[in-house]
């Protein structure tokens, strides 16, 4: 069973040294993985102007970026598995790079949709390689740190994208600042192949078996309820996450009168405030058996937040302190979450599992604007905040029954 493979693994323990560099090189890879999420949101004024074009158009191609990323994330999880995560990273940066050039040298809306399609193709293969990389290369006692810089790096890619990308649009063109992007993803992806020694990783051997049993075996992984329990998860994570980036603080800014430079700090307070909390979370997470209560007791306080946001009687100042606060709460669940699905993963297997459980992610994310902004759209501003407190909640039901399924099963065997 998986918890029982995995037990193996949780006994040798690297150098520091050795776990410090795999987990810079990936969480850096990582990075750019979020960075490239936000190449063009923050450009969509230059770009409606240049293509005249609506924002549902320029909503449309984020759409695209992300169906394109979920696909190819189960099928990089299977090749992960047969090929090793080093060159399918390799692979993968070298797909964001080459997109976000794609995105500056755009002429038409149409060559547009295509760099997003090819985009979301390079961003597809980070979490089934860089979990593959942590569980297997990372020492057990510093697995719940390895995620917490994982987790961090990305929240960074998504603060660095507009940080960089405007200015940058602003001084000189929308076309300098993406192939800025482009040639950040370049420089990553030199700095991973001079350290390439660092991320070999010995491909676990497959069961000798006859054809038809070892494609069998290959798909094995898909009959533990426990991965389909974390791929629920991380769509419902994938939801809330989509709406506190995208209408949280518009919401509370209607319902708050909070003035517009205020609203601005909102999401930046939060990533920051997350980011804190994984560190906080990174030393919870040291201790497998508590996954669950920190996932559960983390997204229950951010839930109570995100109510008080929107039912409370708030001043215009206390919006972005509570921002502030619940993104700490989800923070410190982070690492703990991914630890989840580590428990419930077969070593032979990562790729493949991690490819099909973090697809949920592309696939909430996806989803979730259409419903929530509706809401908005209706001016159903304390629904919006219900609903993510409501997905919040669901997110802590779901951690125990992932722990649930999981006893069950080493029950059984």
């Amino acid at each position: 069973m998986p918890d029982s493979k995995n037990t193996d693994s949780y006994a040798a323990v690297t150098p520091l040294h050795q776990d410090s560099s795999v987990i810079g090189l990936v969480g850096m890879a990582h990075m750019i993985s979020h960075f490239s999420q936000l190449l063009l949101a923050p450009l969509f004024p230059w770009l409606k102007t240049e293509f005249n074009v609506s924002y549902t158009e320029l909503g449309f191609l984020m759409s695209l970026f992300f169906v394109v990323s979920c696909t190819t994330q189960t099928a990089a999880g299977f090749m992960v598995d047969r090929f090793g995560p080093r060159p399918i990273l390799f692979a993968g940066l070298s797909i964001l790079s080459l997109a976000a050039f794609g995105f500056a040298s755009s002429t038409s809306y149409t060559m547009l949709a295509g760099f997003s399609m090819l985009a979301g193709l390079g961003n597809g293969v980070f979490h089934p390689v860089d979990y593959t990389l942590l569980n297997r290369k990372v020492s057990a006692p510093r697995l719940g740190h390895a995620y917490s810089v994982h987790g961090i790096t990305g929240n960074l890619g998504w603060a660095l994208a507009p940080a960089i990308l405007v200015p940058l649009a602003l001084a000189f063109s929308w076309r300098v600042a993406l192939a800025s992007a482009g040639t950040l993803a370049f420089i990553v992806l030199i700095i991973l192949i001079f350290n390439r020694d660092k991320l070999i990783l010995p491909l676990v051997p497959a069961e000798k078996t006859d054809g038809n049993k070892k494609a069998e075996s290959s798909l094995a992984f898909l009959q533990i309820p426990a991965v389909w329990m974390c791929f629920t998860f991380f769509f419902f994570h994938a939801m809330a996450l989509s709406v506190v980036q995208a209408f949280a603080p518009e919401a509370t800014r209607v319902l708050h009168d909070v003035p517009l430079n205020l609203v601005a700090l909102c999401l930046t307070v939060y990533m920051l405030c997350s980011a804190g909390g994984m560190v906080v979370g990174g030393f919870l997470a040291s201790n497998p058996a508590r996954c669950e209560r920190v996932v559960g007791t983390g997204m229950g306080l951010a839930a109570i937040t995100a109510l008080m946001l929107g039912f409370a009687n708030l001043a215009a100042p206390n919006v972005p302190i509570l921002f502030g606060l619940m993104g700490f709460f989800a923070g410190i669940a982070g690492p703990s979450r991914d630890l989840l699905v580590k428990r419930s993963t077969p070593d032979n297997a990562s790729g493949r599992v991690y490819g099909v459980v973090y697809a949920g992610l592309d696939i909430g994310q996806a989803i979730s604007p259409l419903i929530f902004g509706a809401l908005m759209d209706k001016r159903m501003f304390s629904s919006v905040l219900l609903g993510l407190a409501m997905l919040q909640a669901i997110l802590v039901v779901s951690a125990f029954n992932v722990r649930k399924v999981r006893s069950t099963l080493l029950q059984a065997a």
